[in-house]
């Protein structure tokens, strides 16, 4: 499942996407929100919370949208062929190089420059398509999708925990946070820092990241790891580090990945192989890498 640094960088490229102009094209294929419509808005910006895409519309309304396990946004050009101009029920004819004439419902299928739409996008993995005269952005096997006024955002987020990566993170929100995982008492700190509940944002990469760091074991006790703020803070730097990456999010081999997907491979500090194991409760536990020398439970 994409973590908070590359659902941050989405909402980045969402928001830059969707700048210019109303929507030209919507859609969005969801039991729940069929019939609704967002051509003729205009998008004011994407933020992330967590592991979530709120996507605010000029209405009042924001487009709430999770990745889940295989969810992913892909932004191309909408062709110039098309004639955005055209109003809401006109279909837009503008002819093409050769003379055959394009419609509106067309876009979807050309692109432009060295980016092309991606003729697959017309199947049954589209969940949500918006699109501005500029750019179209494709929304693939996302896992979650509501329509919702803006001012109810507070209410969607109630159950989770402070975002690692949000604006708002400073030392008070750091401290609030190092006292909410040391109140999870007798359980493992691996699956705590998981919970998206206690602390927004990370999964099993930067679990594992963070732990090594601060040479924890997953599963040590909550409640008996020294100075927890530290570690939402290094948490944070890791991933705004990938997120702000000009080369894409940290990858295994990157500075950042020494644990994650390394069974086997020698620790860089000690140089015994990293293992792995399972951290939490099934049917919920998670994958976590450590080193055994360095981790020591």
């Amino acid at each position: 499942m994409p973590e908070g640094d590359v659902v941050l960088r989405t909402a980045r490229r969402l928001t830059l996407a969707l700048a210019e102009g109303e929507l030209v094209r919507s859609e969005l294929r969801w039991p729940t929100l069929a019939g609704n419509d967002l051509t003729g808005l205009r998008s004011l910006g994407t933020v992330s919370y967590g592991k979530n895409l709120l996507t605010r519309f000029s209405d009042g309304r924001t487009l709430h949208t999770h990745l889940r396990m295989d969810g992913t946004w892909r932004v191309t050009a909408t062709p110039a062929e098309v004639d955005d101009r055209a109003g809401h029920g006109d279909i837009g004819v503008r002819r093409s190089a050769g003379g055959r004439p394009r419609d509106r419902r067309e876009r979807g299928r050309y692109g432009r420059g060295p980016r092309t739409y991606d003729p697959a996008a017309a199947g049954s993995d589209v969940r949500a398509v918006l699109a501005t005269a500029s750019w179209t952005c494709t929304g693939h096997q996302l896992g979650m999708m509501h329509l919702l006024r803006t001012h109810d955002e507070s209410r969607l987020l109630a159950p989770l925990g402070p975002d690692v990566l949000g604006d708002t993170y400073d030392a008070d929100v750091e401290a609030a946070i190092g006292e909410a995982i040391h109140a999870q008492g007798a359980r493992e700190i691996g699956a705590v820092l998981l919970d998206q509940g206690v602390l927004a944002g990370l999964g099993t990469i930067y679990m594992a990241e963070t732990l090594f760091r601060h040479k924890v074991s997953p599963w040590r006790a909550a409640a008996d790891v020294p100075d927890p703020a530290a570690m939402s803070a290094t948490a944070r730097r890791l991933m705004l580090g990938s997120a702000d990456a000009p080369t894409g999010p940290n990858t295994r081999g990157s500075i950042a990945m020494v644990t994650y997907g390394r069974s086997g491979e020698p620790c860089v500090r000690c140089t015994t192989p990293i293992r792995d194991g399972r951290v939490g409760e099934p049917p919920y536990d998670r994958i976590a890498y450590y080193c055994p020398r360095c981790q020591l439970r």
